[in-house]
């Protein structure tokens, strides 16, 4: 369904799981935990698993905080694409990677909900992808900003809202829970 008549396959992203980044993340050990089985489905499946890193002025690059959560494992095969902004299209090679690989359906896992995990969420639905959000592997951290607090779980259960049955021309957006992926055709999983 999506823009990319010539692609017809998958891939799943693995968004900032780093330590500095997750360390009070809501249900951090939960969602790493079906991070990883979305990540042994898609093995068993040979999807992609692209790993994707940010680094900034508090997650430098080889720091502890920078690395990839020790839970969390890349094969020497996976594609680790770092990144600067918080959609991970933005100054990286990630076009051309899912370009190379002839994707055209993203499953997205990852941290942070309100940050990197949905500017990268739309900046792909923008770019003709279909989206498989999926609902209990991205997690976010609660803070208190200018006077109002936001809480981690409405951040997650917002992003997942709205991406239930969401759709633009030619493309569409689903959440679904870890259980429910299977990496099957395309056209099955973004039934509602």
């Amino acid at each position: 369904m999506s823009l990319f008549n010539e692609r017809k396959n998958s891939a799943l992203l693995v968004i900032d799981v780093q330590n500095g980044v997750v360390e009070d993340a809501f249900a951090r050990n939960k969602v790493i935990a079906a991070i990883n089985t979305v990540i042994d489905k898609a093995r068993t499946k040979d999807v992609p698993v692209i790993w994707i890193q940010h680094s900034d002025e508090e997650l430098t690059i080889d720091s502890d905080a920078w690395q990839i959560v020790s839970e969390l494992k890349p094969q020497s095969d996976e594609k680790i694409v770092r990144k600067l902004y918080r959609s991970s299209f933005e100054a990286t090679e990630l076009e051309d990677l899912l370009s190379s690989l002839s994707v055209d359906h993203l499953y997205i896992t990852g941290a942070q909900t309100n940050n990197c995990v949905r500017h990268t969420s739309h900046s792909a639905l923008d770019r003709g992808y279909d989206i498989t959000l999926i609902s209990d592997a991205h997690t976010a951290s609660g803070y208190e900003w200018n006077g109002h607090t936001v809480n981690a779980e409405d951040v997650i259960n917002e992003q997942n809202d709205s991406f239930t049955n969401y759709s633009l021309p030619g493309r569409r957006a689903v959440a679904k829970p870890s259980a429910d992926i299977a990496f099957l055709d395309t056209a099955i999983m973004l039934k509602p």
